[in-house]
């Protein structure tokens, strides 16, 4: 029978702290609209559509920290399932294999173990998300120009998250009653990367038959 969720996700396992929108904010509002949606049982391909009137960045900003706080959440929940010994490689199944670059510590292409690839990703988004340069917080403060592109980054290397514990670790989220939540998540991220086009379809091919199989 399955956990409850309260159980399964429960704060103890959290890969990394949550982020956080600050109350009376703007982002914190469109934060509360989103989840009120969420909750109200609409179709999730409404659910990601952007509200009239209302920013794109803005909306696009919300729903990234968003799915960084789940997929942090639910690769925390299957970490110790997830070891230099069980996962030397980040990869996807036989056929995908994912290397890491940050153009910091690893300018070039490096092949890690998936906890470390975990590792250098978490960080590497933590960084940008407190970067007020690229996620502004004051009011009036413009997004860079470049902002949609940063998300596409990141939200690209947060599918690879999907792909390593769908492909590797699925039987674990079985085992804590949690497949139900995390194909929630999945459903929930996919609709919104594909509403706006924020990933490469090629990278989605991984998980291709899956997706066609539960997002209808």
């Amino acid at each position: 029978m399955a956990l409850c969720l309260k159980q399964v996700f429960n704060k103890d396992k959290t890969f990394r702290p949550r982020k956080k929108f600050e109350p009376g904010t703007q982002r914190f509002e469109l934060y509360k609209k989103a989840q009120a949606s969420l909750k109200s049982g609409l179709d999730l391909k409404t659910v990601v559509q952007l509200p009239p009137g209302e920013n794109i960045n803005d909306w696009i900003a919300v729903h990234l920290v968003d799915f960084f706080n789940r997929i942090n959440l639910i690769y925390g929940t299957i970490s110790e399932f997830c070891t230099e010994k069980s996962c030397p490689i980040m990869s996807g199944g036989l056929k995908y294999e994912y290397r890491w670059q940050d153009d910091y510590r690893f300018k070039r292409p490096t092949k890690l173990s998936a906890p470390h690839y975990m590792c250098m990703l978490m960080d590497w988004i933590e960084t940008l998300i407190n970067n007020e340069n690229i996620f502004p917080t004051r009011i009036g403060v413009p997004f860079p120009k470049n902002f949609q592109q940063v998300c596409t980054k990141i939200l690209t290397r947060l599918f690879r998250v999907f792909v390593h514990v769908y492909i590797h670790h699925f039987d674990s989220i079985i085992g804590i009653g949690a497949e139900a939540h995390v194909n929630t998540c999945y459903k929930h991220f996919y609709y919104f990367i594909n509403e706006f086009s924020l990933v490469d379809q090629r990278e989605l091919e991984p998980l291709k038959e899956m997706t066609e199989r539960i997002c209808h």
